[in-house]
């Protein structure tokens, strides 16, 4: 790009009209508590009006949340104009049982089904061990999954080593085989550094690797807990984000425009870099979500003008 335009930023030059508009897709999870439950639809309703591609719902740890997993799809079905996609993991389960629980999801019309592995119960990043009798590991689940109905299905990618891969070569072969078993789509763990992604779809692409890969965009504010949930899922957070929230404890709003402004930034890069879809872990709300969509142009219609009254 060259003349005055090549002085702005991603995020300005996102602003910029005539840019085609790229598409959405939302997790959340399904609530513990009354108060969370009402936390998470006035959330949803809130992200519904920017026509997302689908919706995720989580599986917790163990398979934990099965029951209000279910709840929460089909109440979005009943309920909302989105398109659920349940997720649904290998964990403390039977292959029997996991094969009952796609067949009502098919029954209840849900079509989207994101295939994971799963942690073990209460052990996020823990070493897996299957069951005897259950699927071993998402790329099975995914040949179940197609052979039960025609769904759609996302499958999980790490944009580093996954920390139980040998290599990111690895990864890129398990992820083939995933596609080979039906996977329709990809969606990427939440990542910072974007280089390190572009460098890693490179290689995904070489591979003859061609289903939608979405990035995982987390706008999370909270550094403490961010590492949390980072390290035992090896992901990366470069020095230059925890400068960034460096002595601010006490100052949740600073946290907030920090986080969003990162976050859109992000989006921002990979808009310029051809990626027209992302796929956001909202962490149950709406607010820097539906900042960042409206920045990279995913905006809700706007409300037909009243007519006049008649004189």
């Amino acid at each position: 790009m060259s003349g005055p335009q090549s002085a702005f930023g991603p995020v300005a030059r996102a602003g910029l009209s005539g840019r085609s508009r790229p598409t959405v897709s939302f997790e959340f999870s399904p609530p513990k508590t009354p108060e969370a439950e009402a936390s998470l639809w006035e959330c949803i309703r809130r992200l519904e009006p920017l026509d997302p591609t689908f919706v995720s719902v989580t599986y917790g740890a163990g398979g934990s949340t099965r029951d209000r997993t279910h709840r929460t799809v089909l109440r979005m079905l009943r309920e909302t104009t989105l398109k659920p996609a349940a997720h649904l993991t290998c964990v403390e389960a039977s292959r029997e049982e996991v094969d009952e629980v796609i067949r009502e999801y098919w029954e209840a019309g849900v079509r989207h089904i994101v295939a994971l592995r799963g942690d073990p119960p209460g052990q996020i990043g823990g070493r897996y061990t299957p069951r005897a009798d259950g699927y071993n590991n998402a790329t099975e689940l995914t040949r179940a999954i197609r052979g039960i109905g025609a769904f759609e299905v996302s499958v999980g990618l790490y944009p580093q080593i996954h920390p139980e891969s040998p290599s990111i070569e690895h990864d890129i072969e398990v992820l083939k085989a995933k596609v080979d078993e039906g996977a329709t789509r990809a969606i990427t763990q939440f990542f910072f550094d974007h280089e390190a992604f572009l460098r890693f779809m490179d290689r995904v692409r070489k591979a003859g690797i061609t289903i939608p890969v979405s990035p995982g965009i987390m706008p999370v504010t909270n550094f403490k807990t961010l590492k949390k949930m980072a390290g035992p899922i090896g992901i990366h957070l470069p020095d230059w984000l925890g400068n960034l929230f460096e002595g601010l404890d006490k100052d949740p709003e600073t946290r907030r425009l920090i986080s969003c402004s990162v976050a859109t930034e992000m989006c921002a890069k990979l808009l310029e870099e051809g990626f027209s879809d992302f796929h956001f872990y909202t962490l149950n709300r709406a607010d820097l979500t539906y900042a960042i969509c409206r920045v990279l142009g995913v905006r809700e219609p706007e409300a037909p003008a009243e007519e006049e009254a008649a004189a």
